[in-house]
Order: C-alpha cells, then sequence, then structure tokens
C-alpha cells in the first residue's frame, strides 16, 4: 500500500492549475510532486510555493522521475493516449480529465491495454457524479422511490463560447457530460442519438449551430433529451429533471440567496464551471487519491471513457444525417463488469 500519492499533473492550463492548487491545498494523501508543460515558464509559474515539485516539459520525464507515482492528465484530449499507456505500462494510478480520448478507436485501445494489464488504473474525469445534487438523484432512481424512471430531461447552458468552438465541440466538448450522466443515472448503455439543429442563435460565432437539441435513448427505453446552448449569455446552467412514474425529480436549478427587493426579486446564475462544479472537483479527486492509495480507482472507468466517445461519434454522425444513429460499442471486457 502506497503512503501517499506523489502526482506529476501533465499539463498546467486552465484545468491544470486548477488541480495543481487542489491537490497542494485542499486533497489529504497526495502531493504535486512534478508538472509538466510544453510552455516550462507556466510549469514553473504552476509550481512556485509548491516545495519539493519540479517542472519539466517532457511527460515521459515526469514518468521516469524517482518521486512521482501517479499522474493526473489535464491536457487537450488528442495527447491523452500516448500518456495512458505509458503511464500503464509503469503500473501507476492515473486520473484523465475527460475525454479518455477523442474517438472510440483510440479509446478502446486504452481499454485493451489496461485489460492486458489486468487491473483498472484509469479513472476518467467525469465529475458530475461526484456533485451531490446527481447523487442523491440517481439514488431514489436506484431506490424506485419513485417507481421506475421513465425520461430525463438535460440543460446544458454556458454564457459565451470562443470563436474556435465548433459546432461538432457542442457534442464532444459539452455534450459528452450528459452522456456520462445518462450512463451514470440510469446504469445503461445509450444505443441511439438523434441531434435537430433548429434555429441558430445570432449570438453564436461564424460557423457555429447553436443551440441544439440532442435526443436520446437508453438500453430499457428510458429517453432522454438535451437542450445545448452554448451562448446563452445569462451564466453557466447545468440542470436536469427526471420524470417518474409517481413523481418528478429536478436538480441544479437556481440556489443560493433568493432575494426581494425594490419591487423585484431573484438570485444569482454561476458564471462558469469551476463555481458551479468545484465542490464536485473536490470530491472527486479525493476519492481518486483515496482509492488510488489502496491500488483501485475512485470513480469512471477507461470503459466509461471508450463507452461515451462511441456515443460523441454517434452524436456527430446525427449532426450531420439527422437521423436516430445506433451507437456501436464493443463486447465489455471482464474487467469492467
Amino acid at each position: 500500500m502506497t503512503e501517499s500519492l506523489r502526482v506529476a499533473v501533465i499539463g498546467a492550463g486552465r484545468m491544470g492549475a486548477d488541480h495543481i492548487k487542489r491537490l497542494h491545498t485542499r486533497i489529504h494523501g497526495a502531493e504535486v510532486a512534478a508538472v509538466v508543460d510544453v510552455d516550462l515558464v507556466r510549469a514553473q509559474t504552476a509550481i512556485e510555493g509548491i516545495r519539493g515539485a519540479v517542472a519539466l516539459s517532457s511527460f515521459t520525464e515526469a514518468l521516469d522521475h524517482e518521486n512521482v507515482n501517479a499522474v493526473l492528465i489535464a491536457t487537450p484530449g488528442f495527447l491523452h493516449e500516448e500518456v495512458l499507456v505509458k503511464a500503464l505500462d509503469k503500473d501507476l494510478p492515473v486520473l484523465c480529465e475527460k475525454p479518455l480520448t477523442p474517438d472510440a478507436e483510440s479509446s478502446w485501445r486504452v481499454v485493451e491495454a489496461e485489460t492486458k494489464l489486468g487491473r483498472k488504473r484509469i479513472q476518467v474525469g467525469f465529475m458530475r457524479r461526484f456533485d451531490a445534487e446527481y447523487m442523491a438523484l440517481r439514488s431514489v432512481i436506484g431506490d424506485h422511490e419513485l417507481g421506475e424512471l421513465l425520461m430525463l430531461h438535460h440543460q446544458h447552458r454556458n454564457p459565451a463560447a470562443p470563436e474556435s468552438f465548433t459546432t461538432e465541440m457542442l457534442i464532444n466538448d459539452s455534450v459528452v457530460h450528459e452522456f456520462d450522466a445518462i450512463r451514470f443515472l440510469t446504469g445503461e448503455e445509450i444505443t441511439s442519438i438523434q441531434v435537430r439543429l433548429g434555429k441558430p442563435t445570432r449570438n453564436a460565432p461564424a460557423g457555429q449551430h447553436d443551440p441544439q437539441q440532442v435526443l436520446v435513448e437508453t438500453e430499457s427505453g428510458v429517453l432522454a433529451d438535451v437542450e445545448i446552448y452554448v451562448n446563452a449569455r445569462y451564466g453557466y446552467e447545468v440542470a436536469t429533471q427526471a420524470s417518474f412514474e409517481e413523481g418528478i425529480v429536478s436538480i441544479g436549478r437556481d440556489g443560493g440567496p433568493y432575494t426581494r427587493y425594490a419591487g423585484r426579486w431573484g438570485g444569482s446564475v454561476t458564471p462558469g464551471f469551476e463555481e458551479r462544479f468545484g465542490t464536485a472537483y473536490d470530491v472527486e479527486v479525493q476519492a481518486w487519491v483515496d482509492a488510488a492509495l489502496k491500488g483501485e480507482i475512485g470513480g469512471p472507468s477507461a470503459w466509461d471513457g471508450y463507452a461515451t466517445a462511441a456515443c460523441c461519434e454517434a452524436g456527430i454522425k446525427a449532426q450531420k444525417s439527422g437521423k436516430n444513429e445506433s451507437v456501436a460499442l464493443n463486447q465489455k471486457p471482464a474487467l469492467y463488469a
């Protein structure tokens, strides 16, 4: 049993920097041992005030470093596969920010590599599974308190998207979270996806079709719909409503102070994902650390990363065809059963 995790954080951008701060200040049983970034100055800036941490420009240096025994990957998705495979070669525990990889084919190669190793070492960063409201809704579903779950209605809204955020990224970078949430809440695989492109907002960058409606069906016939709207202007809102045989449950709606004054009423909306899911990220990383110290994982597996990659591929296909597209999955290895 490892006494503590000495983590190499690969990537010191927005998400990586957030995890570095989290590991250094709020997580127990782990410390930042190394930070890797192609911009060495950014890596050096990220480790300021962290005693013993080193800044590196190569992830291979980090994996070979004598003081590193765990890896947190926070780079763009297209860089993940090589790091994941080499970390598995060294039998290191990994927390990999979503996506596992950008496509189902490369994600399956990671699944095969982990299956060959013979134990689960990769946890994928779908933080919503660690949000208190999502966990409570999953409990209601699992306990059948309100009868069978029949439908899910999701809203995923961002204040604005950069010009580089493409139509495809609405699926790959945003709805990917709903795909995993649907799988998490229902305990089932998604079987088909349809995407409807209706009237676009004038606030979307040129070439980006926003908003979109995504229609999903699971193995047992649970229907789910997702409104993805990344230029909603008013703030960051992620909400879900579940329809049961005996009632309705809603999560993610407005919270915090609700004020009436000067003939008006209202509250506030979170500005971004860090504020909305900050606590969930803390719980997620702590769960990974606690599990990794016992040689286990504490959340979504490489299989979950692969399955959501397959959903994204079907979603992109559905964007282009306008048809209901099937989600193709390989047979699940016994390791993930």
